[in-house]
């Protein structure tokens, strides 16, 4: 009954609060109760609708909303999990990082994230145990608007006419988080990871709004927009082109950021390391944009790759820089 998720004896698609009063309970109401000096932000409201996806063997949800972007306009999937120190009483008034973490492939309808075979949620509380890593709190959204079977995808980007993917992960997601979650006023407290396209997408969105994210894990990335809805706006195309965008951040001098690169030797993409290397050699540790480079010895570009060698460098450089729990 269990394998086949058959409710009593599975506790898929039942209600998940977050320590937020159930949705339509009027949601929201903690703003006021903290202090004006606070680093925290109480949840703002409403609550989400939050189904239980899947629940870990230390007791803590993986659960899923459908988020009606406010900002993008765009309606999709996020999943979400809180690490058990969430809802531990010692940090009841504190708040608690965000990172934003992007599939590669399709990122549709699925974020691969949300499962528990590749191990990032209970490899971010065994990282956390260790001293490697803040207690992060998750959200997994869906990457593009569609599969990406014409081998079509959307750079994490508002591309003119198209769907405004980049407003959706910039915007709508984290007032998502902001809305359910104890989470950090500064930027401090905000980053990215994701692989392949969606390390691109984290590594952009950190370059272009350094004053809302901090850092990124960027595995196996691309580095520069390819998608070839692109064509035609060549304008709206570089200005979501990491490369200018760590050389306008360079130019302003700040804010820093902080980007973690990890790509295996063995990638798919003979390119990969080459163009990772480059990107360091050019922009990299050089005023506000601070690069390091774990280079996995036979990796593949697959998160199975990614996930245990974030806990050997990537997880530590990003958390060193970050903040939380924080009151």
């Amino acid at each position: 009954m269990y394998h086949f998720e058959i409710p009593p004896f599975t506790d898929k698609g039942s209600a998940v609060s977050f320590g937020q009063p159930a949705a339509g309970g009027g949601g929201g109401g903690g703003a006021a109760k903290q202090a004006p000096n606070s680093k925290m932000l109480m949840p703002t409201g409403p609550a989400a609708d939050f189904k239980n996806a899947q629940t870990l063997p230390d007791g803590t949800h993986i659960a899923v909303t459908t988020l009606d972007g406010k900002k993008s306009g765009f309606k999709g999937k996020v999943w979400v999990w809180a690490p058990k120190e969430y809802n531990d009483p010692k940090f009841a008034k504190s708040g608690f990082p965000v990172l934003i973490a992007l599939p590669g492939g399709a990122g549709y309808p699925n974020n691969y994230w949300m499962g528990t075979d590749l191990g990032l949620q209970s490899s971010i509380s065994k990282w956390y145990a260790e001293g490697k890593s803040k207690p992060f709190i998750l959200a997994m959204p869906v990457l593009n608007p569609g599969p990406d079977d014409k081998g079509v995808y959307w750079d994490g980007s508002d591309i003119p006419g198209q769907p405004k993917m980049g407003t959706w992960l910039t915007d709508d997601v984290p007032d998502l988080m902001k809305a359910n979650f104890r989470t950090i006023k500064s930027r401090d407290g905000w980053a990215f990871m994701g692989s392949s396209t969606g390390g691109f997408a984290g590594m952009k969105a950190v370059l272009k709004y350094p004053d809302r994210f901090k850092a990124v894990v960027a595995s196996g990335p691309d580095i520069v927009p390819d998608s070839s809805l692109w064509k035609g706006h060549d304008k709206e195309k570089a200005e979501n082109n990491p490369e200018l965008l760590a050389k306008d951040l360079i130019d302003k001098k700040g804010p820093d950021v902080y980007i973690a690169f990890q790509v295996g030797d063995s990638e798919s993409n003979k390119r990969t390391l080459p163009d990772v290397q480059k990107f360091i050699a050019t922009y990299g540790n050089k005023g506000p944009v601070h690069t390091s480079l774990k280079v996995i010895p036979g990796g593949k570009h697959n998160a199975k790759t990614y996930v245990p060698n974030m806990g050997e460098g990537p997880i530590q450089f990003i958390s060193k820089v970050m903040e939380g729990p924080v009151e």
